[in-house]
């Protein structure tokens, strides 16, 4: 482990440990090999074990990272004028009115939204949160309970699956780049998987001649020079085709940090995307930490593009963070607020600054919207859009 870092407790390092021990009979019941798409769904996702499933703080300023709810409840309050705009068009047309996040983090989200939906009177008829951590479905819970009147905490339910269907609005903020994926590299003799193996010191990276099929027909599009690594979120393609069926009328918002196609496997980004957060410091390493550490890669949206379009949604916009929140009316939120208000004013430009600045959230994070049998002029995407990038 990296001793320039804060260094985990006992019951960590144990914590790290039992992950190990169960990602290592993983590989033993596989032949001694796993590609890294399992290796980091194992990582991730094992029940107890995976850093999203066990109880360690992940986000704000004593977790690993902090996501854009975190930093401010103008994120929430902004994205609700969008809500807004779609449920009051669906109930026009006298149809269900419902929101579904996916991976609702600490809650925040969820708990700005709703206080600011209120405002605006314009409730959903039911909040549904599909979360696969019961830890993280704990803080939630514990979140909301604290913060909102039990007229909205009636509205809220939690999801082990996806409902069948769903009229209204699906969310997704930092869920794409939390998907596990395959890591390739491209060689003169042909296209190598990067897998998984136990090591004397743990795991290690071990290449394979690529057999995937579907890893070969999406490489064979594009042009890597020999000594690229790179990688693909295969999974992606499943999740939104999920999405798409469930969604009867409405819109599929997804926020994330990634590129275009074209940008994804430029010629300079030859070691790829992929990096690991532990305490808010970012790394490659994602044999350490195990269990204790974020393992993420950047989206290609160009690809999110694809599946949608593949199964039936049609594509609003892409547009950058900054873009959308300006475009659905963050700077009004903003304004107001009393500029001599300088205990509440204060605070919220700061954290506004954050989510817009092309320094820090503003650009490197993307907006993506998809709509279903809902022709409206999204004000998210009013102006700025750049689907001619993908």
């Amino acid at each position: 482990m990296n001793t320039s870092f804060p260094q985990p407790d006992s019951e960590a390092v144990a914590h790290s440990a039992a992950l190990l021990s169960s990602i290592q009979a993983l590989i033993a019941n596989n032949g001694g090999w796993i590609t890294f798409a399992q290796f980091m769904d194992a990582a991730l996702y094992s029940p107890g074990l995976g850093y999203y499933s066990g109880g360690a703080k992940k986000f704000g300023l004593s977790g690993d990272f902090v996501t854009a709810p975190e930093i401010s409840p103008l994120f929430a309050q902004t994205i609700s004028r969008q809500v807004q705009q779609v449920l009051s068009a669906l109930q026009q047309q006298n149809k269900p009115s419902d929101i579904l996040e996916l991976g609702a983090g600490t809650g925040r989200f969820a708990k700005d939204l709703l206080l600011e939906m209120a405002k605006l009177e314009q409730l959903p008829t039911r909040y549904m949160i599909l979360e696969v951590s019961a830890h993280l479905r704990e803080v939630q819970q514990s979140t909301m309970k604290a913060a909102l009147p039990i007229e909205l905490m009636e509205r809220i339910v939690w999801l082990d699956s996806l409902p069948d269907h769903l009229d209204g609005f699906i969310f997704a903020n930092e869920v794409l780049d939390a998907l596990p994926v395959h890591v390739v590299k491209k060689t003169e003799d042909g296209l190598l998987e990067m897998g998984v193996i136990s090591a004397p010191e743990g795991l290690s990276w071990q290449e394979k001649p690529a057999s995937s099929a579907e890893l070969k027909d999406f490489f064979a599009k594009i042009n890597l020079m020999d000594g690229y690594t790179s990688e693909v979120c295969l999974s992606l393609r499943g999740l939104i085709a999920s999405l798409s069926g469930i969604l009867r009328s409405g819109m599929l918002l997804m926020v994330d940090y990634g590129f275009s196609r074209a940008e994804y496997y430029h010629p300079q980004r030859n070691q790829g995307t992929l990096m690991c957060h532990y305490r808010h410091r970012s790394h490659g390493d994602p044999f350490v930490y195990l269990g204790l550490q974020d393992i993420t890669a950047h989206v290609d949206f160009t690809s999110v593009v694809e599946a949608g379009v593949a199964n039936g949604l049609e594509l609003i916009g892409f547009v950058p963070q900054a873009q959308f929140l300006i475009n659905a009316g963050i700077t009004e939120l903003l304004q107001s607020i009393p500029a001599e208000d300088l205990a509440n004013y204060l605070p919220l430009a700061a954290s506004a600054q954050k989510l817009l600045s092309p320094a820090e959230m503003g650009d490197l994070f993307k907006v993506i919207g998809f709509e279903k049998n809902l022709d409206i002029p999204f004000i998210g995407f009013s102006s700025g859009d750049k689907s001619h990038t993908l």
